[in-house]
């Protein structure tokens, strides 16, 4: 894989000597965020991440190099070039060979961090079934990775625009865990229900590291989601976000936005619709599961 894939020192040192590793994506990055808070949760991340014993690793494309550990450098690129392409399983082989540069999503990073020996990921939410997929078939390739790639996701649940139901249905029938962190529910990304449960809630770091570690030492391929609820204090009002989703999936119909596009419109009419609370509660969230997402990384190198 050294033809493909580059550690940091850092992260190569880490995984060498068994330490904690937390593996972050690129795509929040460049296609989820405006700058400079792109840039500020990115490093606000690893800084977290870090106070808790465990080393970042965020993952993204550069010059056809799968990349795991970014620089400040690195990570001031994903936040302001144009060039790069959002970067999902199928995309890699063809970002490789033109050399590229790619922004990872919940499925590439799951392959990179997999890659490298990394069995920790955090992120915001994952992708799921979208709204109407029953005639669309528009359904994430991140639920495919996680029925087949072995590492662990810690997300807000998964994205409020999508069709969680059916997301859920499809990870039980894959054989996933969908296991809640101190929540019988499965949260909706802004909110911290979604009327959907959990598989099954866990209420401590160890224990959760314990079921991720019994799973793959049982053989049982695949991942793991760990819905972790955004802080109550930073939830969104459910209806009212519910009201602007479905609004903003209207007028991405009308407009004829599909596949890969969708996601980054709707998170932008969102901001706009909620004047800058969906964006400052992206950004709480994912700074909530770099904190749990860390101490699981921990619990589960003591475990190997």
């Amino acid at each position: 894989m050294k033809n493909y894939l580059e550690l940091s020192p850092e992260v190569e040192k880490a995984i060498v000597e068994k330490r904690p590793v937390v593996a972050l994506e690129s795509t929040i990055i460049s296609h989820g965020m405006p700058y400079p808070q792109n840039l500020e949760t990115a490093l606000k991340v690893e800084e977290i991440v870090r106070s808790y014993g465990a080393v970042p690793a965020t993952i993204g494309i550069i010059k056809g190099k799968l990349k795991a550990g970014l620089t400040r450098e690195e990570l001031e690129y994903f936040a302001t070039a144009k060039d790069i392409v959002k970067a999902s399983r199928r995309d890699l082989p063809y970002i490789t060979a033109n050399k590229m540069n790619g922004a990872t999503t919940v499925a590439s990073t799951m392959i990179i961090a997999h890659m490298a020996g990394i069995k920790v990921f955090v992120t915001g939410g994952i992708g799921g079934v979208h709204r109407g997929a029953t005639d669309t078939f528009d359904i994430s390739a991140d639920l495919m990775e996680l029925a087949q790639t072995p590492v662990a996701v810690i997300c807000a649940g998964a994205k409020s625009i999508l069709d969680i139901g059916l997301t859920l249905e499809y990870l039980e029938t894959q054989g996933v865990p969908v296991l809640g962190y101190q929540t019988e529910d499965f949260p909706a990304f802004y909110t911290r229900e979604s009327g959907y449960k959990a598989d099954y809630s866990i209420e401590s770091p160890q224990l959760m590291a314990k079921v991720i570690a019994d799973k793959w030492n049982m053989k049982l391929k695949g991942g793991v989601v760990i819905g972790n609820p955004i802080p109550k204090e930073h939830e969104l009002e459910p209806a009212f976000i519910n009201k602007s989703i479905e609004e903003a999936l209207e007028k991405a119909e009308a407009g004829g936005i599909k596949g890969k596009k969708v996601t980054p419109f709707l998170l932008d009419y969102l901001k706009s619709a909620t004047k800058g609370d969906s964006l400052a509660a992206n950004i709480e969230l994912v700074y909530n599961n770099a904190r749990v997402g860390s101490q699981i990384a921990v619990e589960l190198a003591k475990l190997d």
